[in-house]
């Protein structure tokens, strides 16, 4: 299988589906879903069922959840409102202990990963410093702390990278867990797409934790419920694509463009010899030793993470709250 001997660095399940399933959507062990709303998002369901599937996906059963907006990049306060409150829906959803009506006895940690100095990577930090954060002030004042307005204890904290603490983010999670006693963790990060026109434009939430790093082949150890010891629900949006994936993509199109001459047909006859794996590899063959860990990320980077980062705070705001 090509991820297993050239993996494509994605943390998209959908990306994964759409690969394995060819296009189809039928994946044995996988449930698929779509849902286009009349406002242009997408709302797309992988629900990975059996331990084969887990083999098959290279990822943990449970809920994958993806919300692609292709008018996410744009700054339009409307639409990511709108965006937000699709947001909060899937988190009720996969929280189910949340309910219809937030309660004050519910306290949820969400957590803001990844390194607030590098831009692509800076979102789970930003999300955190526009949350709105109540666990103290309940604690202090008592559920009637916001009046007649039913809100939920929401704490938050940037563990940051091991590279500035000398700790494991799962280290850090843990004694704070075990010190407040959440009822769920929430953890946000950024995101490596397979796919470049996802950067910025989708979001996706799972139940099944997650590993930081592991869309750029930089494994830490994994934040899940078996790990942390409450559920745990992970949300994260695309910053970055492989610079591998970007030629691969670029060499798709020259061939489909050479296929129109007949002066280049001999040449493209070689290269359609190739099969995927094949590619990919010379590819990265072709990019070692300067570029072959190479990262790309859209140039308007600092705008995006700013404008996510109020989008995904609302969007859990209003899950715990009562601002929908």
């Amino acid at each position: 299988m090509l991820e297993e001997n050239y993996p494509i660095r994605t943390d998209l399940a959908l990306e994964t589906q759409e690969r394995i399933g060819h296009g189809s959507g039928t994946i044995k062990g996988v449930d698929f879903s779509e849902n286009k709303l009349e406002n242009g998002i997408t709302i797309s369901t992988v629900h990975i069922l059996t331990r084969n599937a887990e083999k098959t996906m290279g990822r943990p059963r449970g809920y994958y959840i993806t919300i692609e907006a292709p008018d996410m990049i744009d700054n339009d306060e409307g639409y990511h409102r709108e965006i937000s409150v699709e947001l909060a829906k899937i988190i009720r959803k996969l929280l189910p202990d949340i309910g219809k009506e937030p309660d004050e006895n519910i306290s949820a940690l969400v957590v803001g990963l990844g390194n607030r100095a590098v831009t692509p990577d800076a979102l789970g930090p930003r999300v955190i410093d526009n949350m709105f954060i109540t666990r103290h002030i309940i604690k202090e004042y008592g559920k009637y702390a916001f009046g007649n307005e039913h809100v939920s204890k929401i704490s938050g904290i940037v563990p940051g990278v091991m590279a500035q603490t000398g700790m494991e983010c799962l280290e850090i999670v843990r004694g704070v867990v075990k010190e407040t006693h959440p009822d769920f963790v929430i953890t946000v990060d950024a995101l490596a797409a397979r796919n470049a026109k996802r950067l910025c434009r989708t979001i996706q939430l799972t139940d099944t934790g997650i590993t930081p790093g592991s869309g750029i082949g930089n494994h830490r150890h994994a934040l899940n419920r078996e790990s942390v010891g409450v559920p745990v629900l992970s949300l994260g949006v695309p910053t970055v694509v492989d610079a591998a994936t970007i030629v691969n993509d670029t060499m798709y199109n020259l061939i489909a463009a050479m296929n129109q001459s007949e002066a280049l047909g001999t040449l493209t006859d070689s290269l359609e010899s190739l099969d995927e794996a094949e590619k990919y590899e010379l590819i990265r063959e072709l990019l070692s030793p300067n570029l072959n860990a190479m990262f790309v990320t859209p140039k308007d980077i600092d705008e995006s993470i700013k404008r996510l980062s109020f989008t995904i705070s609302e969007g859990i705001n209003i899950a715990f709250s009562q601002q929908e």
